[in-house]
């Protein structure tokens, strides 16, 4: 007997284009399958082509202006970028190791650089061409010397090439890590075949975002790594978004049965929710590209795109593989248990709302106080690993050669040998100047001043000459720029101070406008902001205690350096404030489903936490596993990021959601949901509201439960 179901009549483009998805899965799969190799082809090898030096400072800083004018003025760079370590004092074979070293391609000139006091070392600098990849000049000068036993490679050039090449390997380890353990993670918490699912939707997340970040790179050159990134919250949300469809799907399915009905109520309700939550972590990180620096916009542009494409791929894979397998993806097991527990769970908080969400807040407050006293370091030779030759050279530096306790200030001045002499003197005078400049003309008219600071970069000495040096340039009429690494860390800082409320408010403003468009309430979107800022904080405060203070290097293997970069700390918050946002999104949506099925305002908040409570616990570890998967890197400022994170999901699922969120809810009552009269009607209007009523169900001439 023929059991097509014909009484489903699809409406609106979206329902129509399901319902195709729908009778016809397998030969839209493969489609799809299609245009992942596609992805995978044309974005894989992205990685090699973005940038892996630098982006970390704004571009058109002074500090960066000054070595452009140096650079267009004299054809190379203004320091040495390779620094050649040579075992012993044999002239013969210091000449022989320079001559080697100028004639690497890109290097316009090599020099001697002097001995260590003891004897037992000697340097030979090497300065690169302007306008060429100093990195592949690094790597040639790698290459060169790479049989030579008596010489280690060493320099800014080298530490960023280092630094490149070590997030390449740290990728397919943190992949070879995380992958069979989120397999096993998923099969535990999807069972079965539906276990596939997050890790389809996972490869097609990423090969996707690769693909489209290939097209940015066209326009504005990424850095490498926001490729942590992308692997890291790509998986993390395809297994948050894929879960929470399946969950719907099955409980779907035992209301109407593996039908077109039981697929368009999850996705008119929990795929809803699953763009609202896309939506909220792109705008969250989209807000970092308000910063100039290269590595806050590409890590704003990364986590913006695998977002969204997360969802697409969510939303578009989803309901193909879920129209394929139809019941057998039906839990075998009854989840009643862990739901029942939820819902008590619940009920116990609310029956002690105030003191529940007062004794939290404050547990949370208490977490995220050592953020106050975060101390902001630059990125040095200390995140590089230890047995790294560029590493080596610079703790020689630092223990052989007095390269501790001063920092290089260099001033850029267009002018007139007066003026340079002026400024020089003046300069000079300043406290804290322990090596007097000595002008010398680069170019006509251009000229370079070398001071040697007090202090390393990120401490009040060297930024104090910086700023002294910049007055007294403000104050006449010499065109001169200040550079070095105290001035680029100043430059950075005052970027960040320039930028930091814009992205402070759009951050807020977009998160209160998705939240809104979802609930149609101003409080819930409110508390959800307060409550973000509480769990960045408890994050912020764990990794400040960690990294800051120097706890568990030897576990992570890394290196205090007595701070943390303070690009790091934004990237880590918009992370954060981003993933709370996500799950708060799929407990709202739950809960406003249930309030408005008629249950009462405390009932409605346990109903919700029921479906969701062990929903959300398992996508947060397993997202805690995916992103975590960033602390396995041997470079220390990407491991800050997949700690905070990590700590910042588990503390929003397992104590926000848990026991913040129940205990306002049940405190506020039907204030909620309130709004404005004018703004209701406005919300009414725009019509995005979640259709959370199930079809109804009539029945097909073969007694099959279908939509009408």
């Amino acid at each position: 007997m023929d059991t097509t179901d014909t009484t489903t009549r699809p409406h609106g483009p979206l329902q129509r284009l399901l319902r195709v998805l729908h009778d016809s899965p397998r030969r839209a799969l493969v489609a799809v399958l299609f245009v992942i190799v596609a992805a995978g082809a044309i974005g894989g090898p992205v990685a090699g082509a973005l940038d892996s030096s630098g982006g970390f400072a704004p571009p058109d800083a002074d500090s960066a202006r000054a070595y452009e004018r140096l650079e267009d003025a004299t054809g190379r760079q203004s320091s040495p970028g390779l620094v050649l370590l040579v075992d012993g004092t044999d002239a013969a074979r210091l000449d022989i190791v320079a001559d080697r070293l100028a004639a690497v391609p890109g290097v316009v000139e090599a020099t001697l650089g002097g001995s260590a006091p003891d004897g037992s070392s000697s340097l030979v600098l090497g300065t690169i061409a302007a306008g060429v990849d100093d990195e592949a000049v690094a790597e040639e000068t790698l290459d060169a010397f790479a049989d030579d036993a008596d010489v280690t490679v060493g320099g800014g050039s080298v530490i960023g090439f280092q630094i490149g090449s070590q997030v390449g390997e740290d990728l397919a380890r943190a992949e070879t890590l995380a992958f069979p353990v989120l397999a096993l993670l998923a099969l535990l918490v999807f069972g079965g075949r539906a276990s596939l699912l997050p890790l389809a939707v996972g490869v097609a997340t990423v090969l996707g975002t690769f693909l489209a970040l290939t097209g940015v790179n066209q326009v504005y050159g990424l850095s490498i790594f926001a490729l942590n990134l992308v692997i890291g919250l790509g998986l993390g949300l395809a297994i948050d978004y894929t879960l929470f469809l399946l969950t719907r799907y099955r409980e779907e399915l035992q209301r109407q049965g593996p039908t077109f009905a039981a697929l368009a109520t999850t996705m008119s309700t929990a795929g809803r929710t699953v763009a609202f939550s896309a939506a909220t972590v792109a705008v969250a990180l989209i807000t970092l590209t308000v910063f100039p620096m290269g590595f806050l916009t590409s890590m704003g542009i990364a986590g913006a795109t695998v977002a969204v494409v997360a969802a697409l791929a969510s939303l578009l894979i989803t309901p193909l593989l879920l129209s394929i397998w139809g019941a057998k993806v039906a839990r075998r097991r009854d989840d009643a248990g862990a739901a029942g527990r939820w819902h008590r769970l619940a009920h116990a908080v609310m029956r002690r709302p105030g003191t529940i969400a007062a004794a939290t807040a404050a547990v949370m407050v208490l977490l995220a106080l050592p953020a106050l006293r975060v101390e902001w370091s630059p990125v040095d030779a200390s995140v590089v690993p230890r047995d790294q030759s560029s590493r080596i050279v610079a703790d020689t530096l630092t223990g052989s050669y007095g390269g501790t306790g001063s920092t290089p200030v260099t001033i850029a001045l267009d002018g007139t040998a007066r003026q340079a002499d002026d400024l020089a003197r003046t300069a000079s005078a300043l406290p804290g100047v322990v090596s007097p400049a000595e002008p010398r003309e680069v170019a006509a008219g251009v000229w370079q001043l070398d001071l040697s600071v007090t202090g390393d970069p990120a401490r009040d000495a060297a930024r104090d000459v910086v700023a002294q040096v910049r007055d007294v340039v403000a104050a006449t009429d010499v065109d001169a720029l200040v550079t070095g690494p105290a001035a680029e860390f100043i430059d950075q800082q005052q970027a960040i101070a320039d930028g930091l409320p814009l992205a402070i408010a759009l951050l807020v403003l977009l998160t209160l406008l998705v939240l809104w468009l979802m609930t149609g309430s101003v409080v819930l979107p409110v508390k959800a902001v307060v409550m973000n800022v509480l769990t960045v904080g408890v994050s912020l405060g764990a990794l400040t205690w960690v990294y800051q203070d120097g706890r568990f290097t030897d576990l992570l293997g890394y290196t205090p350096n007595g701070g943390i970069e303070p690009t790091d700390f934004l990237v880590a918050a918009a992370l954060v404030f981003a993933l709370s946002t996500d799950y708060g999104v799929f407990l709202l949506g739950r809960i406003k489903e249930a309030r408005e099925s008629g249950l009462s305002e405390r009932e409605a908040v346990a109903t919700g936490l029921g479906r969701t409570g062990s929903v959300v616990t398992a996508a947060a570890i397993l997202l805690a596993v995916a992103i975590g998967a960033f602390s396995t890197s041997e470079i220390s400022f990407i491991q800050q990021i997949g700690i905070a994170t990590a700590v910042g999901v588990l503390v929003d699922a397992f104590i926000v959601r848990s026991l913040l969120v129940p205990s306002l809810m049940g405190l506020m009552g039907k204030w909620n949901w309130w709004a404005p009269m004018w703004l209701r009607r406005v919300h009414d209007k725009v019509g995005l509201r979640e259709d959370a009523a199930p079809a109804q169900v009539v029945v097909a001439p073969a007694g099959e439960p279908v939509a009408s």
